[in-house]
């Protein structure tokens, strides 16, 4: 099933040059405009914003709690009372007066842009955040042609890049290559963070047999948000980098980049690869 761009998109005019022609037309465009994450428990207000982010409108509760998750903020997911948008532009998350958001550990200079997962971290120890679930060395084990038909399953279904050419996907695939869910925004992270919003709301962590697939590299940020959530096998269509081939490897993930229809890279991890 397609997903829903009409809150994501937006239709522009513009000025098209060919080597002996200039036309007008029209295109389409994601749209990028920033979402203010507010924390309070039903007395009083945490924090007057949690985070700023850039990111795609659409699935704004779903990136709320999926921040809240990989950032070591939340772990429980019933500690989660109520989660609304008040505004266009703003969520707000009620918790039960219990629970004990670990703020410290997460403390950003309120702004995190679309392009960058990390940038707004106020110091290099926050950048790292603990999981508290634990990866099988072996498990799960892939099929390699399992690998090879991700890509076109998400071209299929990613309404918001077939139209605009300029917005990442996240996906989640079973073991054997089964689409479960895929979410999009400007923003790798933040799409990242849509997806595992979604599991984590809905009690399904650690996705200990599954596969994350993302359409971009894969960076540092995106490794941690997939050790967060318990996703052992990480697979992009773009190349790795250095940092985020160290910490997979810390951590025991499987990282797979450069995939294609024919071939891939494994940079660790290969034992679960068959």
């Amino acid at each position: 099933m397609k997903q829903d761009i009409s809150a994501s998109t937006q239709e522009i005019s513009l000025k098209r040059v060919y080597s002996n022609d200039l036309e007008s037309v029209s295109d389409v465009v994601a749209i990028e405009a920033p979402l203010e994450i507010r924390l309070k428990s039903k007395k009083e207000i945490i924090g007057k914003a949690i985070s700023v982010t850039m990111r795609t409108p659409g699935d704004d509760v779903l990136l709320a709690k999926g921040f809240l998750f990989t950032e070591g903020i939340l772990t429980n997911h019933i500690d989660i009372l109520a989660c609304e948008i008040t505004d266009e532009n703003v969520v707000e998350v009620t918790i039960r007066e219990e629970a004990n958001p670990t703020l410290g550990k997460a403390e950003r200079n309120f702004y995190t842009t679309s392009s960058c997962g990390v940038c707004g971290k106020s110091s290099i120890d926050a950048i790292k955040v603990k999981s508290r679930f634990s990866l099988e060395p072996a498990l799960p084990k892939i099929d390699k042609s399992a690998l090879f038909n991700l890509q076109s399953k998400v071209l299929e279904l990613q309404s918001a890049f077939t139209q605009t050419g300029g917005i990442h996907a996240a996906a989640l695939f079973t073991s054997s290559g089964e689409l479960i869910t895929l979410r999009e925004d400007v923003g790798r992270h933040n799409a990242t963070d849509k997806l595992i919003g979604e599991c984590w709301g809905k009690g399904l962590l650690p996705l200990l047999d599954n596969i994350l697939f993302l359409s971009g590299r894969a960076s540092f940020e995106l490794i941690q948000k997939a050790t967060m959530a318990g996703i052992a096998v990480i697979v992009s269509v773009g190349a790795p980098s250095s940092l985020a081939i160290e910490l997979a490897e810390e951590r025991g993930h499987t990282l797979v980049g450069f995939l294609k229809e024919n071939r891939f890279n494994i940079y660790c991890g290969h034992e679960r690869i068959e």
